[in-house]
């Protein structure tokens, strides 16, 4: 079973009105300018600091809204993330320097700080994994158009996190700018940072 996929109308409204707005100003502007997706949170890094979407002022963010119990899809997203930045660091570091990813759980009731701290960390040290309580979550998950709900139940006692997985690029002002594609790889992921970051 996947669990994920299952974004919400509103966003999948949004989404096609941005690949229109894409196929015709291909180099004009950015994909999502003018969309209402983010917003301030306050979240909980793996040490416990508090964390808020300010606080990442002047840089570009990636944020992807997941969870590490991901049997899946979570994981190849994340692995594709960080193999985009790597490509991007090695064509032009003052470009990679410039961006935060940011890993933000849907799955509070597992993922501790301690737990997002190593599964942001497996796929790269600059990737920064955030927790925080359900409701802190929600309201997140709410200001960045996030879809997702408790899924199915999985031997062992565990359960699936039917989720959304659009990873978001975000300017300096924390302004959305356009969607990575995640799914033609870490290549494809560079390509599209090297487009946008400035």
């Amino acid at each position: 079973m996947n669990p994920i996929n299952k974004p919400s109308a509103a966003l999948s409204v949004l989404m096609a009105a941005a690949l229109a707005l894409a196929g015709c100003t291909p180099s004009a502007q950015p994909p999502l300018a003018g969309s209402t997706i983010g917003g301030d949170f306050e979240l909980t890094a793996s040490d416990g600091r508090t964390v808020k979407w300010d606080d990442f002022a002047g840089k570009y963010r990636v944020v992807y809204f997941g969870y590490a119990f991901c049997p899946d899809v979570c994981p190849t997203d994340m692995q594709r993330v960080a193999q985009g930045l790597k490509v991007l660091k090695t064509m032009d570091p003052g470009k990679a320097a410039k961006i935060q990813p940011i890993f933000i759980t849907i799955d509070p009731e597992r993922d501790t700080a301690k737990v997002v701290g190593e599964f942001a960390a497996a796929f790269s040290p600059d990737i920064i994994g955030l927790t925080g309580t359900p409701e802190q979550i929600a309201a997140a998950a709410s200001a960045f158009k996030v879809f997702y709900a408790k899924g199915a139940a999985v031997d062992g006692g565990g359960y699936l996190v039917d989720h959304s997985n659009i990873i978001y690029l975000f300017g300096p002002e924390g302004e959305p700018l356009a969607t990575l594609p995640v799914d033609q790889g870490g290549e494809a992921v560079a390509a599209e940072l090297d487009r946008w970051v400035s």
